[in-house]
């Protein structure tokens, strides 16, 4: 007959009644992190998992340990969490025969892309932009070529919707090589220390497959100025990280980074003084409005009817980014038609315009009237 016993937790409080015999056969950790700023922030990666079993087993033994909770390392490094992803069976004890496995850090977004379908012939306007990608084609193609005068690190900056990560993906696709794009809120991480850990992981990925591309979207949720260290914790930690990477003190002679960003001023004077070249994205003038109207609407399932004059909607649509017109007018008017059952008439047109002004000029939720 089995009996209860307590058991005593990481922070030895006490759990309730464990049913003795229940044992854990396997345990699954990830390394999580510290819990406070300013700790010790080495991460301790296991080399050898019978080693690390034995320590497991040794420092935690009479734990119960259910998915979702957290392990706190009491020796070598202390307060070091590592969180329970699995146990089986879940809410049992670990045991002098406890196998653990241990998970490392999400890399899922660090998966390269090659052979996008974006061109340079994609994305209308943004010409200096383009030149420019033109040179860095020629250095990903031909590193030796530069030399110590490779262009390593760029900023994209300017409003949301002008075609910053279209022009990355072209520049891949142009010059063959992997893509590896990254937003930057997910390099934040939930623990102090996940941050800076996650950027020189994802910057040794990219040493794995040189020459490529490294492409940061959303730039600032990484690289915001360290004045907004008392808001957010992990600020200098993080800058700390980018200006390592981005200085290459250790050579690499086929990586290029690319950062894009809405928000430059938020940036940190010493992260941005890094990039060698700043390519600011603008909105489409009216003739690159008439443009992108007219690519784009070539490839409707759905004719125009003869009433739609896409040069009016183009001179109506002043301030609106590419994204905009596609997304919120084209899109929209094309998908009345399709539910009306005919073509895309100027009505449909109109009706999307009037939609897409409207939800320009209303106010941000939240706030006050």
């Amino acid at each position: 007959m089995r009996t209860k016993q307590r058991v005593n937790d990481k922070k030895g409080n006490k759990y309730s009644h464990v049913t003795k015999g229940s044992g854990a056969k396997t345990v699954i950790v990830k390394p999580a992190g510290y819990p406070l700023k300013g700790m010790f922030h080495e991460y301790p990666e296991p080399s050898e998992m019978d080693v690390f079993e034995f320590y497991a087993r040794e420092q935690w033994n009479g734990f119960v340990v259910k998915k979702g909770d957290y392990l706190f390392d009491r020796r070598m490094f202390p307060d070091f969490a590592f969180k329970v992803i699995d146990a089986d069976p879940d809410n049992s004890e670990i045991g002098k025969n406890t196998k653990f496995v241990v998970e490392d850090y999400d890399t899922d977004f660090f998966t390269p892309q090659i052979n996008s379908e974006v061109s340079f012939k994609n994305i209308i306007g943004q010409q200096r932009a383009k030149q420019k990608c033109k040179l860095i084609k020629q250095f990903l193609t031909n590193p030796a070529k530069f030399g110590t005068w490779i262009p390593k690190n760029i900023l994209f900056y300017g409003p949301s919707g002008t075609g910053k990560t279209m022009m990355a993906k072209a520049l891949a696709n142009a010059s063959r090589v992997p893509f590896l794009p990254v937003k930057a809120t997910k390099l934040i991480g939930e623990f102090v220390g996940d941050g800076a850990r996650q950027i020189h992981q994802l910057y040794e990925k990219a040493e794995e497959l040189e020459p490529c591309i490294v492409f940061i979207d959303e730039f600032d949720a990484i690289a915001l100025s360290r004045g907004y260290q008392e808001i957010r914790g992990d600020v200098s930690e993080i800058v700390n990280a980018l200006l390592t990477e981005l200085d290459g003190i250790e050579e690499r002679k086929g990586i290029c980074t690319i950062a894009a960003t809405n928000m430059s001023a938020a940036l940190d004077s010493a992260v941005r003084s890094r990039f060698e070249e700043e390519i600011e994205f603008s909105l489409p003038d009216l003739d690159e409005r008439h443009e992108i109207l007219k690519a784009y609407s070539r490839t409707f399932p759905r004719k125009l009817a003869n009433d739609v004059d896409l040069k009016a909607f183009s001179r109506q649509t002043q301030g609106f980014s590419g994204r905009d017109l596609v997304e919120k007018l084209l899109k929209n008017a094309l998908h009345k038609a399709i539910l009306a059952g005919g073509k895309v008439t100027e009505k449909h047109f109109e009706q999307a315009l009037s939609e897409a002004i409207g939800k320009r000029s209303e106010p941000p939720k939240g706030m006050f009237a």
